[in-house]
């Protein structure tokens, strides 16, 4: 029996194409992408929002985007890390604080449209599915969910994020499936289960059982929160007040913060011709003065 080795021929290597760069590292889904940026030629031009959250291990990113042929185009942008300003300052990546964060997006983009006194949205978060309703005068600013790569799962922190935003009066196509407190069985959501989720109520249940069963571990763990005095008695009158104070001024503050005056450098500087030259007749130097000395020591 004969093996015959399969080569692609210089045929195949003429019409290969490699994928996108982003493909390439796994970063964005093109499939995902092209169904929410297509636009209807009947539109002539006019923007398709996408509601853009995504998560890093210190952070949340809220973002209004549209694409352009130059590439997209950031209308509106909201950060976790903004929450300290209107009273939270801790536990910024937990669904609580997505929702702050989507509520914040979304009270800055009316704002700035000028329809944040038209949309209020749902003043008091009761955790019920919300729809905003338009008004005589102006459509709802309408974007679409971009989630990216991460996985829909039923609780997903995204939605918590799309629950505020919803609630800050944005109209966002969605079903109250992946909501926290949907129950499989029943097919219906439990608002009061959401409702503790947007409150955070189920880290005050945590820090609860966990005060109660191993209180050594409770300083360490919820340390930054005993810090600033966050139990999980008050948790709620907290996220009221932050909610309150985000509706109140959703505004964007440029930080008054320095930039550094020395930037920090991770690679060696690269030295020309002569600061080469000189360094080697340093070490040369240095070698032959040991050298020199070890001699004067035998002698």
């Amino acid at each position: 029996m004969v093996f015959v080795k399969a080569q692609k021929s210089r045929a195949y290597f003429k019409r290969y194409q490699v994928k996108f760069k982003r493909r390439r590292q796994g970063k964005t889904d093109y499939r995902a992408r092209i169904r929410l940026i297509n636009q209807d030629k009947n539109k002539y031009n006019t923007p398709k929002y996408r509601f853009v959250v995504r998560f890093t291990n210190k952070d949340i990113t809220a973002q209004i985007i549209s694409a352009t042929i130059a590439g997209d185009v950031v209308m509106a942008a909201a950060y976790s890390h903004e929450l300290p300003r209107y009273g939270l300052a801790v536990g910024l990546t937990n669904y609580a604080a997505a929702y702050c964060t989507g509520l914040l997006l979304a009270r800055r983009v009316l704002k700035h449209l000028e329809m944040d006194a038209e949309y209020e949205g749902q003043v008091e978060a009761t955790g019920e599915d919300y729809q905003v309703e338009p008004s005589e005068t102006r459509r709802p600013f309408r974007a679409l969910l971009d989630v990216g790569l991460l996985r829909t799962t039923t609780g997903n922190r995204v939605f918590g994020a799309l629950k505020g935003a919803l609630d800050g009066g944005l109209d966002i196509p969605h079903s109250d499936k992946r909501f926290a407190g949907f129950s499989k069985d029943s097919k219906q959501l439990d608002a009061e289960v959401h409702r503790k989720y947007i409150f955070g109520e189920h880290i005050a249940n945590y820090m609860r059982q966990m005060l109660e069963d191993e209180p050594e571990k409770y300083q360490g763990h919820f340390s930054q929160y005993i810090k600033h005095g966050v139990d999980a008695d008050n948790m709620e009158a907290l996220y009221k007040k932050v909610h309150a104070a985000i509706r109140a001024d959703p505004n964007l503050v440029k930080s008054t913060k320095e930039p550094p005056k020395e930037h920090k450098r991770y690679n060696l500087k690269k030295l020309t011709y002569e600061e080469r030259k000189a360094s080697l007749l340093q070490r040369l130097n240095a070698i032959n003065s040991g050298g020199a000395a070890d001699d004067e020591d035998d002698d």
